[in-house]
Formats: structure tokens, C-alpha cells, sequence
């Protein structure tokens, strides 16, 4: 039995053998001698250990293991051509790579980025939304834009901003429901939270459970719970009148400015121990078009500390301020 892995060089010949199943074509088209291609095939056949081609006098067949090859090599290839394609394309561009989580990349950086490409039409963006965080050493990307309490940064992040979170509505649910005056008054709602809010330290930080509980009250028994898993989501159910939400501030700031969302019980935020985070790889750093994007993403945090009401933190080393 072999074990050792089959050489990649000759399933391109394969895969076009296969598809003309014709020798001959398949060598102009590679632009290879008739011979030369049968040698990378029976010494594919070789490596793989059963015939992958019946030769009659006038035509080639597949083998039915020859066919099973060809599943798992069309798209392999496929896949490879397409990332060399992307990369001549790209070869000599400047682009910026960020990995960043896909509710912070809608709500926050995806609605500003138009700005910073008016300003810079030359420099490409490539966003990578992911809930893992990507080791910046490993990676091709550049940025990293994280959401984390401040222990858990590496040396040398930069703040952006932290948060607060409110319950906030639809203006015109407000208006065709029931009087909203006092915390009790959300019983009389659905009210909106992450699915798995109880269920990590991270999460319930985040929950309507905690804000009940720094107001010394009883949980809500609410009309009904909508539970969502990401943080666009619970803003979105909010935004079309399906419940109240406790949002994170930073995120619904540009709705509750536009007047699309009301906080429903101003004067009663809840800070929360976590902020956003710019993390800039060692290997970026000194190119101008990450400098220039940092320059731009300060500028627009700043614009969201000011909309959110913070000021500078003292206890931190926060180059925004």
C-alpha cells in the first residue's frame, strides 16, 4: 500500500488528458509532446498505484478510479489558477488588509470606508470578517480590528474607543405601543438580546440580565425574547420595530444620530468592561498605505468618541488623544 503523497506536477497533464481524453490534444494544448505527456500519466499512474486511463486504439477512458482523481483535481486546480490570477492582478497594488468581526466591519467600518477611498483611490481594501483572531506573524493581513477587555490586547494595540450599551427602539414602535417611562415598563415588550448571552462571562457582560441587576431590579418577564447571535442582527430587529435591544452604543451611534433608533430610557447606559482595539502587524507598519489607513481610522474614532460622549481614558496610552 502507498502512503507516500502523489507528486503534483503531472495532475495538470491528467486533468487535461482527462477532459479531451485524447493525447494528443491534450499535449498541444499544454503545449508537450504527445510522449511527454504519456510519461507524466503512467508515472501518475505509477505513483497513484491503479490504471487511471484504459487506452484503446483510438480513444482513452477513465477508470472509475481515474474519475474519482479527476473530482478532487478540477477544483483543486480551479482554486489555484483563480489565486494566481488574484495575485498577477494585484502584483504592484497597494492594498490594505484588515481581519476584523463581521458586526463590527457592517455597522462600523464598512458605512465609512467610501471616505477613505475618495481619498485615496489608488490603495485596495480587503476585509476578512471572522470571529477568530488571526495571529498577525502568520498571516497576510495587516489590521486587526478587535473587541476585548484590555488584559487581553497584545503590547502595542491602540484604543479606539470603549462602549457603553442602551436599550434603544424604533422611533414608530414607541409611538404605536404601550407608555415607556421607567424600567419596569419594557415588560409590556420583546425585548432583544444575543442567543448565548448566559452562557460565557463575555456575553452575559452584554445582557439585559446585568442591566437589570446594576438597577437593583427584578428581571423583566418580557412580552417575548428575540434572540439573535450577532450584534448586527439584534440592531436590525430593532431598526424594523420587533423589540427593544440593548445595543452597544458605538455600533447604533450613526442610527440613534439620523433619529432611525431612540434610546428608550435616556440616562440609563451601562458601561460595559470591553472597547475596541487597532492592532497594526510588525511586518505593515512602515508601509504608507497602512499609515494612511490608521491615520483615517484614528480620525473616524475620534468622530465616534465624541458622538458616543467619551472622552480621553487616563488610564490608558491611547495615541488617539
Amino acid at each position: 500500500m502507498r502512503t507516500r503523497p502523489v507528486s503534483v506536477g503531472h495532475l495538470r497533464a491528467f486533468e487535461a488528458v482527462a477532459r479531451h481524453l485524447n493525447f494528443r490534444a491534450a499535449a498541444d494544448e499544454l503545449a508537450l509532446t504527445q510522449s511527454a505527456v504519456s510519461r507524466q500519466i503512467q508515472s501518475l499512474e505509477g505513483e497513484v498505484g491503479v490504471a487511471l486511463f484504459l487506452r484503446h486504439t483510438r480513444a482513452v477512458e477513465l477508470t472509475g478510479a481515474g474519475a474519482q482523481l479527476l473530482r478532487a483535481v478540477v477544483p483543486g486546480l480551479e482554486r489555484l489558477d483563480g489565486t494566481v490570477r488574484q495575485i498577477r492582478q494585484t502584483a504592484g497594488r497597494k492594498t490594505v488588509a484588515i481581519s476584523t468581526w463581521a458586526s463590527f466591519a457592517s455597522m462600523w467600518l464598512i458605512p465609512r470606508l467610501e471616505a477613505f477611498q475618495r481619498e485615496h483611490p489608488d490603495i485596495d481594501i480587503r476585509i476578512d470578517a471572522t470571529d477568530t483572531a488571526v495571529e498577525m506573524d502568520t498571516t497576510d493581513v495587516d489590521l486587526a480590528l478587535r473587541y476585548a477587555v484590555p488584559a487581553s490586547v497584545p503590547a502595542g494595540a491602540v484604543r479606539l474607543f470603549g462602549e457603553q450599551l442602551t436599550p434603544v427602539a424604533s422611533p414608530w414602535l414607541l409611538q404605536s405601543g404601550p407608555p415607556l417611562r421607567k424600567p419596569a415598563d419594557l415588560a409590556q415588550f420583546t425585548l432583544i438580546e444575543a442567543g448565548d448571552s448566559h452562557r460565557t462571562n463575555f456575553l452575559e457582560l452584554l445582557s439585559w440580565s446585568r442591566w437589570f441587576a446594576e438597577r437593583a431590579l427584578p428581571r423583566v418577564e418580557a412580552k417575548r425574547w428575540l434572540y439573535f447571535n450577532y450584534a448586527h442582527q439584534i440592531a436590525q430587529a430593532a431598526l424594523t420595530g420587533q423589540g427593544i435591544a440593548l445595543s452597544r452604543v458605538p455600533l447604533v451611534a450613526d442610527s440613534l444620530a439620523s433619529g432611525e433608533l431612540v434610546e428608550v430610557l435616556p440616562g440609563q447606559r451601562m458601561d460595559s468592561p470591553l472597547a475596541y482595539w487597532l492592532i497594526v502587524g510588525a511586518r505593515s507598519a512602515a508601509r504608507p498605505e497602512i499609515r494612511a489607513f490608521c491615520d483615517w481610522l484614528y480620525a473616524q474614532a475620534r468622530s465616534t468618541r465624541s458622538a458616543i460622549g467619551e472622552g480621553p481614558d487616563p488610564d490608558l496610552a491611547d495615541d488617539l488623544d
